[in-house]
């Protein structure tokens, strides 16, 4: 696809603003922010970086678009533990955990931050409007 991937590991806030003050000097850029308690508790400081840098950005919760991320994509934390309840219930009625299948998230919600997009100069399409699960205006 021509895409090149830049690996920028952060485990301090000041490697956040060194990831944001690389990315700044490259063309055509965008990031996708990796699920993860580090960028969960950093997320203010991620979306207001990308934001302050005109880098679009996808998160993986709500969580991240709330607090000004342009969007996420991803599992809700509702539903991630409504289906955990399933499989904790089947490991509590005898189930061996290790014959248990490797469980995906059935429902993937998509949330888009309108006000965020417009600070940076980008538009959404109708079509990405209609598929959103909830638009924050």
């Amino acid at each position: 696809m021509g895409v090149d991937v830049i690996d920028l590991p952060a485990n301090s806030k000041e490697d956040i603003s060194r990831a944001f003050d690389k990315l700044s000097y490259e063309k055509h850029v965008g990031l996708i922010v990796t699920p993860g308690s580090f960028t969960l508790a950093y997320r203010r400081e991620i979306t207001h970086l990308a934001l302050l840098h005109r880098i679009p950005a996808i998160y993986p919760f709500r969580y991240f678009t709330e607090v000004g991320g342009l969007a996420s994509y991803g599992a809700g934390v509702d539903t991630a533990l409504r289906e955990a309840a399933g499989y904790i219930d089947k490991i509590l009625r005898g189930a061996n955990p290790a014959d248990l299948p490797i469980q995906r998230p059935t429902k993937l919600r998509l949330i888009l931050n309108l006000r965020s997009a417009k600070a940076m100069g980008i538009e959404f399409p109708t079509s990405l409007l209609l598929l959103a699960d909830h638009i924050i205006e």
